[in-house]
């Protein structure tokens, strides 16, 4: 318990000073701190270590924007069955679009107990999708899927989830190509080679534009990718304490935030709009 308690104090310091450093390194682009389009940034504190992810909304496609079609081919990326992944996208439209008459859907969540109605409007929180038809816990957080036949490492590959690939915080069209999810790059059209460049090219380090533009040019893509985020990201802290040998706690603790950096003018300049005290890391 104790060890725990410590962790989670030390992870919630990770987040303060990655969303501090971030702040800086924008207002001071000659003198940043951060490397520009970081995702990953790792603190060594005196009690011990904390790795930091910094995922920016533009890493995802809006949920209230994004076309069916393209929310089809995401589920089918995440290994759903196509008519199920092209059941769920209809269901998502369904959800935010205006219906005075009601859907076929509606029905259903009036079959449910306790039964409810669909809004019918935009989705105000990603955890909506939770109560949409066809969406169950382990499509909208991820889970564990064997791994293909054949193929080397563990049995058991990481499948992530509707929560790690779609937003209501809207970003237009284009998609950070640093931290987009595999899936989410699929479900916008590219091809599964190019893909696999992109990723083994930001495992090397974070792109910026020029570069994406020379790697998009040399595989032939053209896809709605760009390099940053807008004003708000997600930090996830994943903290270890290190023991009096030198070694690290077995125990790990994982916490993250949603923040958005507001324009000069406002009382703080660093908003919190979420907060997981209990949030989990691949």
């Amino acid at each position: 318990d104790l060890d725990g308690l410590r962790s989670y104090y030390l992870a919630v310091g990770g987040v303060e000073r990655c969303a501090l450093e971030l702040l800086w390194s924008v207002n001071n682009p000659d003198a940043h701190i951060l490397p520009p389009g970081a995702s990953v940034v790792s603190y060594r504190f005196e009690t011990g270590d904390v790795r930091l992810e910094i995922m920016p909304e533009t890493g995802k496609l809006d949920v209230n924007r994004a076309p069916v079609d393209q929310l089809a081919k995401l589920g089918v990326a995440l290994a759903l069955d196509p008519s199920r992944a092209e059941e769920i996208a209809n269901a998502i439209r369904d959800w935010r679009q205006p219906a005075v008459e009601g859907s076929p859907f509606d029905l259903y969540y009036s079959s449910q107990v306790p039964s409810f109605r669909a809004p019918h409007a935009s989705f105000r929180e990603i955890e909506e999708l939770l109560q949409v038809k066809g969406i169950t816990p382990d499509i909208f957080y991820g889970t564990y899927i064997p791994a293909a036949e054949g193929a080397a490492g563990p049995g058991l590959v990481w499948r992530p989830g509707l929560a790690d690939c779609l937003t209501v915080y809207g970003s237009g069209n284009q998609i950070d190509a640093n931290t987009a999810q595999p899936v989410v790059l699929a479900a916008i059209g590219v091809s599964q080679s190019a893909i696999a460049a992109i990723v083994r090219r930001r495992q090397a380090g974070a792109m910026l534009q020029p570069q994406l533009a020379e790697l998009l040019g040399s595989l032939g893509v053209q896809a709605p990718l760009r390099v940053g985020g807008n004003s708000i990201v997600t930090i996830r802290a994943t903290a270890q304490l290190r023991l009096e040998g030198g070694g690290f706690s077995d125990l790990k603790r994982t916490v993250a935030a949603q923040v958005k950096y507001m324009p000069q003018g406002y009382d703080s300049p660093i908003h919190i709009l979420r907060w997981y005290d209990t949030a989990w890391s691949n």
